[in-house]
């Protein structure tokens, strides 16, 4: 079988990049993309905020303390996904088969290219330079051999970077990274593979494929792979989303009627998230695990589409009433999702949207 030729673009600091783009003022400045409020996260950080310390995700409140002289401007997604399309006009130069993660990122396959360029690693570099030169902005790159190593590739040399992982290199590059660098390793399977005293994939590459399986499932068989570079994932042209979601659990069991500050962090962080896609979300979904670990999930479809943050938490919030455990009942983990998303021209009746 023929080895992929595997591409991953990532946009640098997106959002802010843009910003500081469009208003020569705000070059070389931190600029930090969040609404601004209490309950606010960050969208984006340009590289000029990261050296403090501000980071995507993380609570607005906490990047205006890390960085007091940071230009905050609430998130323009009409204009970002406009940019996004741009980037997208240039890949489809090279590619049909492409791959979007979000607006800032995507998977290329350019096993055969439509340039006639000779290596992936010239295709990543023309990318890039198009980007550039017509765009005004950058592009980190990553390039190998499948999806997984293309994208730990991009972030390599991030920003404006770009990094190839050759066949051959394949496991003296893999070997020395923490397994923490491995997709769907979050700090409770970190923390396992600790107690396993593995720190390294060189370490995960020590346990045999019996042993994985027995102690991580399905995962411990992703986990045998990962290790050893292995990822047959293709790039999907236009997977559309399924659902956009973000879920936590308590540090201590909580009774119900104490989880509303998590529901309204956890709607804010999903909301952010969907906003970068291109596609509108309809249904609003609550899920809760039990402390005696038994998943609850509620879910409802407005007639119209949540066009607010508020709109989202406020429905997430009045689903916790279809809940009916008694007041002794403690939950362990709470989260928030959307779902059933559809075409802007699906969805009337919501141009703030869309605009």
């Amino acid at each position: 079988m023929q080895m992929r030729k595997i591409v991953h673009i990532d946009m640098d600091a997106f959002y802010a990049s843009v910003e500081q783009r469009d208003d020569p003022r705000l070059r070389g400045k931190p600029v930090v993309v969040a609404w601004r409020g209490s309950r606010s996260v960050v969208c984006a950080a340009s590289y000029e905020a990261r050296q403090f310390g501000v980071r995507s995700a993380m609570p607005a409140v906490r990047a205006e303390h890390l960085c007091p002289s940071a230009v905050f401007l609430p998130p323009d997604f009409p204009r970002y996904r406009a940019v996004s399309r741009q980037v997208r006009e240039i890949f489809q130069r090279h590619t049909d088969l492409i791959e979007p993660l979000s607006l800032d990122e995507a998977y290329l396959d350019v096993s055969e290219n439509k340039t006639g360029l000779p290596t992936a690693t010239q295709v990543a570099r023309t990318i890039r330079e198009q980007i550039r030169t017509e765009l005004n902005l950058t592009a980190s790159a990553g390039v190998g051999p499948n999806k997984f190593l293309a994208k730990i590739a991009s972030d390599w040399k991030k920003p404006d970077g770009l990094f190839v992982i050759l066949p051959d290199d394949i496991n003296s590059f893999l070997s020395p990274l923490p397994v923490g660098r491995l997709p769907g390793v979050g700090k409770v399977t970190e923390g396992k593979l600790k107690n396993l005293e593995i720190q390294t994939v060189a370490d995960l590459q020590r346990l045999d494929f019996a042993t994985l399986e027995r102690r991580f499932g399905r995962y411990g068989v992703r986990l045998y792979e990962l290790a050893r570079g292995i990822d047959e994932s293709e790039v999907i042209p236009d997977r559309p989303t399924q659902s956009v979601s973000a879920e936590d659990t308590f540090e201590h069991d909580v009774p119900l009627a104490e989880t509303e500050p998590m529901i309204r962090r956890l709607a804010e962080k999903t909301w952010t998230a969907a906003r970068k896609e291109l596609r509108i979300a309809r249904t609003v979904v609550l899920k809760l695990k039990t402390s005696e670990f038994k998943i609850l999930t509620r879910s409802h479809t407005p007639h119209v589409p949540p066009s607010s943050c508020e709109e989202l938490t406020s429905i997430a919030l009045s689903l916790r009433e279809r809940i009916s455990l008694g007041a002794q009942q403690r939950f362990r983990l709470v989260g928030v999702g959307l779902s059933n998303f559809h075409d802007p021209s699906d969805a009337s009746g919501q141009p703030a949207l869309f605009e």
